[in-house]
């Protein structure tokens, strides 16, 4: 049985490109979005397609159930990064978002966005899965530009897919960093832009990035998704291939990226 989506959707959006280009495709396919924003780096581009934009920290959980409610939401969706750091700060948490994480066993991302869910479900909110309005930006398998990996470099990504999916299966990260079938940086609080910084110093060149989906991805939160930024990290700090998850991972600005990672002899592909 297919969902039946409401005219009038809710975005939750961190930072990036994702929540706007999301917002963008429901607005030209005829739904209206409403907004609640957890990052300023995106406002004024949410603004174009969304009919209302309200500003929230991720904390403020009494104030974003009161915009649902008022804005009668019935389906929302979470796209953009919020980073884990705003967990370390608490001070801009109302009662009711401490008395939430106090039931946490640990504060990773499936518990904690599991949780969040489960509280929405429980006030008649249906969290969507985050591809829903963005399918066009899944990624197929095979290379996506024009630069081929060797064979070395085929090794590092097989040791590297394995060792993520690892990693994926206890809820610590989603990209590693490989070099010579070592690995140099396993991504965790700090993020894939970060961990690519940590994993390609130590490498001083020549390091393969792999970012795969977790075994048991729960599509309503956390979708695997690289951009220009990653590429931008990666020629930085002298790594030379990208591998994500072929059919599971999202490329954001594919064109972009594609031509970036030509230009700067950066190998692309989707396993």
């Amino acid at each position: 049985m297919s969902l039946e989506l409401e005219h009038k959707q809710g975005l939750i959006a961190g930072d990036g490109t994702l929540p706007v280009k999301m917002a963008q495709y429901a607005k030209e396919n005829g739904f209206e979005v409403v907004c609640i924003s957890l990052s300023n780096d995106n406002l004024s581009q949410l603004k174009k397609y969304c009919s209302r934009v309200y500003s929230c920290h991720p904390g403020e959980v009494n104030k974003i159930e009161k915009i649902l409610k008022d804005e009668e939401l019935k389906q929302v969706t979470f796209l953009g990064k919020v980073h884990k750091r705003v967990l370390l700060q608490l001070h801009k948490f109302d009662a009711r978002a401490i008395e939430i994480l106090k039931t946490v066993k640990r504060l990773n991302d499936d518990e904690v966005m599991l949780l969040i869910v489960n509280e929405f479900e429980k006030n008649g909110i249906h969290v969507l899965d985050q591809t829903i309005f963005i399918k066009n930006l899944m990624i197929p398998a095979g290379v996506l530009g024009k630069h081929k990996p060797t064979e070395a470099q085929m090794e590092d990504v097989n040791y590297g897919f394995w060792l993520a999916k690892e990693m994926g299966k206890i809820d610590v990260g989603q990209s590693v960093v490989i070099k010579d079938k070592m690995a140099m940086a396993v991504e965790a609080i700090e993020g894939t832009d970060v961990c690519i910084k940590r994993g390609a110093k130590l490498a001083k060149s020549g390091a393969s990035v792999v970012k795969v989906s977790k075994p048991k991805q729960d599509k309503r939160f956390d979708i695997p998704a690289v951009g220009l930024r990653t590429l931008k990290t990666m020629r930085r700090y002298k790594a030379s291939l990208l591998a994500v998850e072929a059919n599971e991972t999202i490329i954001v600005d594919q064109e972009k990226v594609i031509k970036y990672a030509d230009e700067h002899n950066i190998v692309l592909m989707a396993v």
